[in-house]
């Protein structure tokens, strides 16, 4: 019988092969689903590495077929909902599809913060990117970087569409504001995201379109930055005036932070004033009362993202880049105006 590898050691592809009878050519052919081997054979090996808990070196095998199987994917403000639910869901695409993800996030979005993070996933020998950023400047900085792997951002800026695949964050706004008016509101605030965010400025012009549209009066957009805190401040102040019946709020964390206002002024919602978020983070629906919200199908968007990149890298055929429509889920925190 072949000796078993010494304990201590993990196993190698050469430990495989002597004890399966076979050579490491074989092993690698099998682990790399070579047409030519005998299904005996095959079956032969993989019971041996089950045997062994034998793990293939990826970087080894990157250099033996010049492929790592491996995506990368460049991240700014990945704290924030959207950005990580995206990077969850292209991950699981990923391992679905056979690849591993190598995520760099960047703190800053400066010139050499971005380019240190595309050195870093390039050193790695990443098959694609996926470009996860917020602000508009960091397109701009990618702009002026030779990419020599295929690339998908997760943001439309209106400049390079043919790599852009995103949810349609105008649509959403719509949705929202045009619920918001067929209820019977025609005082309606939008509070905002950050000014500098791509999704934040889709969402406000969606608002303005619909109001427009709609020919309904509107107010100057008041602009926060996604925490609940500034939610709860913001609807503070507002309801100083009160010359409102219902709020927009641009994501899910700070229409619970209006949701707390309302209720410390003794109000009711949605009653007194109805709210509406965007995101429908899991929390949404056991808010009090559930919020009503726009849905992002994060789970979609990671399988096209994927599919789109392996069609580029000539694993699969790529599907059109482009958006994909969120869904308004109406829950009870909107309602008719109690005129």
């Amino acid at each position: 019988m072949p000796e078993e590898p010494q304990r201590g050691r993990a196993p190698s592809i050469r430990d495989v092969a002597r004890l399966a009878g076979v050579s490491h050519q074989t092993v690698s052919r099998v682990l790399n689903h070579h047409p030519s081997i005998r299904p005996e054979t095959k079956q032969r090996v993989l019971d041996v590495m089950g045997e062994l808990q034998y793990k293939p070196n990826r970087a080894a095998r990157a250099l033996v077929t010049s492929r790592s199987r491996t995506l990368g994917i460049l991240s700014a403000s990945s704290t924030q909902y959207g950005p990580a639910s995206s990077i969850a869901a292209i991950e699981s695409a990923a391992r679905a599809a056979g690849y591993w993800v190598s995520t760099a996030n960047i703190e800053s979005s400066d010139a050499a913060s971005i380019a240190d993070a595309l050195a870093h996933l390039t050193a790695q020998g990443i098959e694609g990117l996926v470009v996860i950023a917020p602000q508009v400047r960091v397109f701009d900085t990618l702009a002026r970087l030779e990419m020599d792997v295929p690339y998908v951002s997760l943001q439309s800026t209106g400049r390079d569409d043919d790599h852009a695949l995103s949810v349609d964050q105008m649509a959403g706004a719509r949705m929202a504001t045009r619920h918001l008016i067929e209820l019977g509101h025609r005082s309606i605030y939008h509070l905002a995201g950050p000014q500098d965010w791509i999704e934040a400025e889709a969402r406000m012009r969606g608002f303005l379109e619909e109001m427009s549209a709609q020919d309904v009066a509107t107010t100057a957009p008041i602009l926060g930055d996604w925490t609940a805190e500034f939610g709860y401040y913001a609807g503070r102040e507002l309801l100083t005036v009160r010359d409102f019946t219902a709020i927009f709020a641009s994501n899910d964390q700070m229409a619970l932070g209006l949701m707390h206002a309302v209720r410390d002024a003794g109000l009711d919602i949605p009653r007194d004033v109805s709210i509406i978020g965007f995101d429908d983070i899991p929390e949404a629906a056991h808010f009090w009362p559930p919020l009503t919200t726009v849905r992002q199908d994060f789970g979609e968007l990671g399988r096209r993202c994927v599919a789109l990149l392996l069609g580029d890298i000539g694993d699969a055929s790529a599907e059109a880049a482009g958006t994909i429509t969120p869904e308004l889920v109406v829950r009870r925190s909107t309602g008719a105006p109690a005129f």
